[in-house]
């Protein structure tokens, strides 16, 4: 049986690597919702995305915030910025696009309209970045070591 020295601080079996692995996740969802928020503004346009909120029956004017809160999400999460609240804020937005906008499609992704399975995991993945914090090369206050 392998054992392993969890005192050692060095290798790829670092307990200190997790503030590595927070950085990659912190910046990749900052970029995915990026993305999303390009497509809402470019491509959607804001006008559309608030009729299409109308659609499923909620205001208008959630659109105009859900954008305004991956955009400022995005960023602050790029930076390493108030990490754990921005992703604690967001669970909201991806848990009503798991249930308003994807809900009526079924689970998997890969069915038409897209089911739920892809923001709910991102919420989950939210949930992971809050409790790990910031990360390596944050803004923010220095992780942990």
């Amino acid at each position: 049986m392998t054992t392993y020295d969890t005192t050692r601080t060095d290798g790829l079996a670092a307990a200190s690597n997790a503030r590595y692995a927070a950085l990659i996740l912190r910046v990749a969802m900052g970029g995915l919702f990026l993305a999303h928020v390009w497509l809402k503004i470019a491509v959607f346009t804001p006008a559309g995305t608030a009729g299409y909120f109308v659609s499923l029956g909620l205001p208008g004017f959630l659109a105009y915030v859900t954008i305004a809160a991956e955009l400022a999400g995005s960023l602050a999460l790029i930076a390493g910025l108030w990490t754990r609240w921005v992703s604690l804020a967001l669970v909201p937005v991806l848990v009503g696009a798991a249930w308003f906008g994807h809900g009526s499609a079924g689970f998997f992704f890969s069915n038409p309209n897209g089911g739920w399975e892809f923001p709910a995991f991102w919420a989950v993945t939210l949930i992971v970045q809050a409790l790990l914090g910031d990360g390596a090369y944050a803004l923010g206050k220095p992780a942990a070591r």
